[in-house]
């Protein structure tokens, strides 16, 4: 009898197994996910509220909501350079629900820190890259150089006694400013700073005397003549400033922007990272979206996809990495 009752156990443990595997994971991945989103996505941001890249992500949450017909929450996770947010993000479920917007911080963290709590590629989906934010170089307006090729000889001509400001240790104004040491052949000095703002003070002020800020902080110190703009930092000059050069056209090869990138978090399945993307895209098309990114200095992507991140992600890594051994950049 116990005999019996045992095969009779084993089988309706086979089925109710087999039945399980029918109605949940062998369901196909479409049909698994064909309501997503069923409620609202939270967008991490790991920056403080009120800077460019949260002022961005609320812009873009508007849009990206119409177009998933659900509403984008803009959750701020600032701290230790990104890291915070990015940690958050990483052990978020992967359901589609929690998503990061991040920055080239994301691709330069790996190179200037000694450990992560994170894995920077394995731990996230990439969705798509959403845009790229120029900077500008400006001076104090008691630097005698009045063109960039003139700015270049100062630098050239004094090693080690220019300082350069920026919004602290891996921030785009410090990459860009070390880039600029690595491909023009200076030795500019780094002034970090706990933000743009005081950086930008202590420009105006004269106790450093450049720096490579966003276009949209740069740009408005520029219009309010407190300082004087001298190039831009994308390879070609931008639609705002046609008549200032870029950086480029003077220093071969130079190109530093920060950019603004979606990722999931790892094991998102494929079905709902093939909405996000899509609609990301959509949302990227939207005329309003587009004019708050002008205003911004912003230049968005028109056809984000998933591999296209993880291509672009790989080739920053790489070129960030070259950046941090040659001038021994570390996270304070």
């Amino acid at each position: 009898m116990t005999s019996n009752l045992r095969r009779i156990a084993t089988v309706l443990g086979s089925a109710a197994a087999w039945l399980a595997c029918v109605l949940l994971t062998c369901v196909p991945p479409a049909a698994a996910h064909a309501d997503y989103p069923a409620r609202p996505v939270r967008l991490i941001v790991p920056y403080a509220a009120g800077g460019p890249t949260d002022t961005f992500a609320r812009s873009l949450a508007a849009s990206w909501g119409s177009k998933l017909n659900t509403a984008v929450v803009v959750e701020n996770r600032s701290g230790a350079g990104t890291v915070v947010g990015t940690e958050a993000a990483a052990k978020a479920a992967p359901d589609g629900y929690t998503l990061l917007l991040t920055t080239v911080a994301h691709a330069v963290n790996p190179s200037i820190h000694a450990r992560l709590p994170y894995r920077t590629v394995e731990d996230f989906a990439p969705v798509g890259l959403a845009a790229r934010a120029p900077l500008v170089l400006v001076v104090n307006k008691n630097v005698p150089a009045r063109t960039l090729p003139e700015f270049i000889a100062y630098l050239k001509s004094r090693p080690g006694k220019v300082n350069y400001g920026s919004a602290g240790v891996g921030s785009a104004p410090h990459l860009a400013g070390e880039l600029l040491n690595y491909t023009a052949g200076i030795r500019a000095v780094h002034v970090p700073y706990r933000g743009s703002a005081p950086a930008m003070a202590d420009l105006i002020g004269g106790h450093v005397e450049f720096m490579i800020d966003s276009a949209p902080t740069g740009l408005a110190q520029v219009r309010a003549d407190t300082v004087r703009l001298l190039g831009t930092s994308m390879a070609r000059r931008l639609p705002q400033t046609k008549d200032t050069p870029a950086i480029a056209e003077t220093v071969a090869g130079y190109e530093a922007y920060t950019w603004n990138a979606v990722f999931a978090p790892g094991q998102t399945p494929p079905a709902v990272i093939e909405k996000l993307s899509a609609t990301l895209g959509e949302a990227l098309g939207d005329p309003a979206l587009q004019g708050k990114a002008y205003e911004l200095g912003l230049v968005l992507e028109s056809k984000p996809t998933p591999q296209g991140l993880r291509d672009f992600l790989h080739a920053e890594l790489e070129k960030w990495k070259r950046v941090a051994v040659a001038t021994n950049m570390k996270a304070e």
